[in-house]
């Protein structure tokens, strides 16, 4: 047998336990360092969907600069061989500190500069960076604690590592988000990151560090610690303050669920704000408006039970209900944090008139998609009350399979509305949102309600007006057989969409002024 030259970087380290044992810990840092990264990176995702919108071109940009960020750090990897234990305990203290403060420091930027699109990808490329770097590394020290064959070694790292990327990215989204919160959770994930890889470089590779390098790598981890638990300690008045400087000075309610993040505001004049996700939703100034436009023109025929798809605020449900004849209401809702507090919170109970107290009023907590799907009673009415189409977790439900599930409750004679989205600054979506209630065998009326109050929110995308949007929301009316919008002399103020080649077409008013 010949025995094979061993490079340098390779040589076995003095240990102080049996080299089974100190393989078993290398994998098992291997495998808390991988969660770790996963969960920087969904950390980045999450924020940067939360803070910018459009969720697939922000998930594309972060994991394809922190992919190209890897390659990166492997190449410089290369140089810190022959000191891999330091550069190794170095690295992951500055991952510790980089990636459990991003989530905070995307959030200040995005708080008080109004922008953190930089911020964001400087952080990917750091945080990519700092990720590849570990492989190589973890490479050579396991070399150093047992002789094994390189592709063994591989194998059995890679095989931690992606077991412990699986354990971050299910942790992520179904603990550390809905229990600590998106902040909180990056600073737990950094501690551990710099207890896992400074417990590994400290304790069993001790003595290839000297002295004072055991002493600075000792110090740099517990400033690392240190900054990450003062920061722990100090979340809860950073979020106030940022919160102000997103929502105003009068947040009334911020809660995490697991769904999204909800904040409910209040002005000194009384005007009451629900964002989700940083989403303007609901505005009780032109709240009314909103709701009768999206209501009233389907429920002109039987009305007897109605559905409500999304709607957890009770606004959609109030009205349905102010109807007389309505028998049962049935609202289904994705988030049950949303439901609640239309239920409990003063302000929007009071401005939905305590319709979950109504004894027709019947709430379902789940996807709307996959509700459908089931077998469901006939409704004579169905009411999309739905997050904005442009937002690109919503896009199932404005697709042909969700309006032919929603046909498929339909009963005779019933009709369909939907939210399709603000006619005079998104036509290109409205139409599509129009085409595709076609395809599941209805036939529609587009329609378009204006006399918005200035600065208001738009619907449930909620554009602001006075950034220069006009003042309309777009919906469709839809039926088997034509439906029909009303006649003159009724209450309301909404216009039949007429060319769609034009941006703001002609229409006919059924009423000179909203809400008279």
């Amino acid at each position: 047998m010949i025995d094979l030259p061993v490079s340098p970087e390779c040589q076995r380290t003095r240990l102080s336990v049996r080299p089974g044992t100190g393989r078993l810990f290398v994998l098992a840092t291997v495998f808390l360092c991988a969660a770790c990264g996963l969960v920087y990176e969904l950390e980045l995702v999450a924020l940067a969907s939360y803070l910018i919108g459009d969720s697939v071109t922000q998930a594309s940009v972060v994991l394809s600069v922190m992919v190209f960020a890897m390659g990166i750090g492997s190449l410089l990897a290369k140089r810190l061989r022959l000191r891999a234990a330091v550069g190794f305990g170095l690295i992951e203290a500055t991952l510790a500190l980089v990636g459990g403060c991003s989530a905070l420091v995307l959030y200040a930027v995005f708080a008080w500069t109004g922008g953190s699109r930089y911020a964001l990808v400087g952080f990917s490329l750091t945080i990519g960076v700092l990720i590849g770097a570990e492989i190589p590394l973890l490479m050579t020290l396991i070399q150093r604690v047992s002789r094994q064959d390189p592709g063994g070694a591989v194998a059995d790292l890679f095989a931690a590592d992606y077991v412990g990327a699986l354990v971050g990215g299910l942790a992520f989204p179904f603990f550390l988000l809905p229990l600590l919160g998106q902040l909180t959770g990056a600073l737990l994930t950094g501690t551990v990151n710099a207890v896992a890889g400074g417990a590994l470089v400290l304790w069993l590779f001790r003595h290839d560090l000297t002295r004072r390098g055991r002493w600075w790598l000792f110090a740099v981890n517990a400033l690392v610690l240190v900054v990450l638990a003062t920061a722990v300690a100090l979340v809860g008045d950073f979020e106030q303050a940022a919160r102000r400087a997103v929502y105003g000075a009068h947040v009334r309610v911020a809660l995490q669920t697991g769904v999204q993040e909800i904040v409910l505001t209040r002005s000194p004049h009384g005007t009451l704000d629900l964002f989700l996700d940083g989403r303007l939703r609901v505005n009780s100034r032109d709240e009314r408006q909103y709701h009768r436009a999206l209501v009233d023109p389907a429920m002109r025929g039987p009305h007897r039970r109605v559905l409500i798809l999304g709607g957890g605020d009770g606004l959609a449900a109030a009205q349905v209900l102010r109807h007389r004849g309505v028998t049962s209401v049935t609202v289904v809702e994705l988030d049950p944090g949303v439901e609640r507090l239309a239920r409990t919170d003063p302000g929007l109970s009071a401005l939905n008139d305590h319709v979950y107290r109504d004894p027709r009023l019947r709430a379902v907590t789940g996807d709307a998609f996959a509700w459908l799907r089931s077998p469901r009673p006939r409704y004579d009415v169905i009411i999309s009350d739905l997050p904005d189409p442009g937002i690109t977790p919503s896009t199932k439900l404005y697709s042909s399979e969700f309006y032919g599930l929603a046909e498929r409750v339909l009963a005779p004679g019933g009709r369909l509305a939907v939210h399709a989205g603000a006619l005079g600054t998104r036509s290109r979506s409205f139409w599509t949102v129009e085409a595709t209630v076609r395809t599941a065998g209805l036939r529609t009326v587009p329609y378009r309600v204006t006399g918005r109050v200035p600065g208001s929110a738009d619907g449930p995308d909620r554009t602001n007006e006075a950034a220069g949007t006009p003042g309309d929301w777009g919906f469709v009316l839809a039926s088997r057989a034509r439906p029909r919008l009303g006649a003159p002399g009724t209450t309301g103020h909404w216009a039949q969409v007429r060319d769609r080649a034009a941006g703001v077409p002609p229409s006919t008013l059924v009423h000179p002024r909203y809400g008279d």
